[in-house]
């Protein structure tokens, strides 16, 4: 105990000169904090019969530095990806459009109409940003942006189906990622969900058959995130809306991903398109704006005005609404669909239409820049939930270098971080989800890893 009255006290500390230096940067109550945190470690790991001394005077304050400088790193930050994975939930998925940050940082930086109506000089919606778009580029009546899918559907069966039956098929209770799954997000809204049909089998029947009850909604989920094979069937979506409609029911069409493009154009299987959904008679569909459209985070709802009309004004619809950075990233990438210049301009969409002439002339020219690897043939896929199973050929740059997860390791380490995979104890990088713009910093970081021992 002798000793660890030798230990500084916090006032004290604060009477040095580098604190107060510390002080000048970081701040009193955050340096106040690192001492007090730096002086409780030692007081509990001080063990003399291990032969543990207290740590000189400068040793404490190079710990309260340290300390400090972790507490105000950010713990979000850039990656490159060069897992060849497009939309990687894991890595934020759909990186956006240069068009689409600048609207952000347009409103970002001072005020903006977020909910002032310029016209008559007074209070406006939120409401209606990004939905005119939406109904130029879709021929919808009405449309609806909130915070992601989830609660766009949990919005959209709460305010219509509140403690009343809700018909689904059993072949489409699905689990979206984080393990939430459908049956619980509609457990939520109060709903009665009413399960129907089979696993792997529903027939056209088994609606008619539930629809003799009393019920408020019927609904449709798109397996976007897995296939179902085999001894399968299911009524396409067309003859399920002219069930719902016979009872004069309204049809929710949940499709998750959200296609505006034609996937086949990209060699890729068909994704359902949000135009498909509305054509074939779905009353209401939900997509996110995160994944195949290539946006920001969001829940868009589209459709009939005035089901569309009914969600706006339920509770919950203010709880779940987007923000003016959403709003102002959306429109922007819903412009580009418009302009008919989406292939180009959205990232995500540029990656998956870029040649692979110009993929393999990238992986040369790494091969090149760092005199290493091997050009290789793969798979790049869609990932995010996305066209589950498919794939895109690519070229990739493969490094042999012993220990493969410790060099994974390495490459999370490098500023920016970068993101690759392994196969056969080899890195492989993928150029398809490397940004143009990242290609400079992810040589130099791939170069310094190598370098390391």
């Amino acid at each position: 105990m002798t000793e660890l009255r030798s230990l500084p006290s916090v006032e004290k500390l604060l009477q040095t000169k580098q604190v107060a230096q510390l002080i000048t940067k970081y701040g009193r109550p955050l340096i106040l904090h690192a001492i007090r945190e730096t002086l409780g470690g030692i007081r509990i790991n001080y063990a003399p019969q291990a032969e543990k001394t207290i740590p000189e005077r400068t040793t404490i304050l190079e710990q309260v530095k340290h300390k400090a400088e972790s507490y105000t790193q950010p713990t979000l930050l850039p990656v490159i990806n060069a897992t060849g994975v497009v939309l990687h939930t894991n890595l934020g998925r759909a990186p956006l459009s240069q068009a689409a940050i600048q609207a952000m940082e347009t409103v970002a930086c001072g005020y903006s109409n977020l909910e002032f109506d310029l016209s008559s000089g007074k209070r406006g919606s939120r409401l209606i940003h990004a939905e005119k778009m939406l109904q130029l580029l879709l021929g919808t009546e009405a449309a609806l942006i909130v915070n992601n899918n989830a609660s766009a559907v949990l919005l959209a069966i709460s305010a219509l189906a509140r403690r009343k039956r809700v018909i689904i098929s059993r072949t489409q209770l699905v689990e979206i990622g984080g393990g939430f799954r459908v049956p619980d997000v509609m457990k939520q809204s109060g709903a009665k969900l009413v399960e129907i049909g089979t696993t792997n089998r529903v027939h056209l029947a088994d609606y008619e058959l539930a629809l003799q009850e009393p019920t408020a909604l019927v609904m449709r989920v798109h397996r976007s995130n897995f296939k179902l094979i085999g001894f399968t069937s299911e009524p396409d979506l067309q003859e399920i809306a002219q069930v719902a409609h016979l009872a004069g029911l309204p049809l929710l069409d949940d499709l998750g991903s959200g296609a505006l493009l034609m996937t086949e154009r990209f060699g890729l299987a068909h994704e359902p398109t949000v135009q498909e959904s509305l054509t074939a008679g779905a009353d209401l569909v939900c997509f996110s704006g995160d994944k195949l459209v290539g946006g920001p985070q969001a829940g868009i709802i589209v459709g009939k005005a005035d089901l569309i009309q009914k969600i706006k004004k339920h509770p919950l619809a203010r709880a779940v609404r987007a923000d003016k950075i959403c709003l102002a990233a959306l429109s922007a990438t819903l412009l580009h669909y418009l302009k008919d210049e989406a292939e180009n301009e959205i990232p995500i969409w540029r990656m998956i239409s870029t040649p692979l002439g110009q993929i393999k002339a990238r992986a040369r020219n790494w091969a090149s820049e760092i005199g290493n690897g091997e050009v290789i043939t793969g798979l790049s896929t869609i990932g995010g939930g996305s066209l589950p199973g498919e794939s895109l050929p690519t070229w990739l740059l493969a490094l042999d270098v012993g220990n493969a997860d410790k060099f994974l390791a390495k490459l999370r380490a490098v500023n920016p971080p970068i993101i690759a995979r392994t196969e056969n104890d080899r890195i492989l990088l993928d150029p398809r989800t490397v940004l143009p713009e990242n290609e400079g910093a992810f040589l130099v970081g791939l170069q310094c890893a190598l370098r390391k021992k």
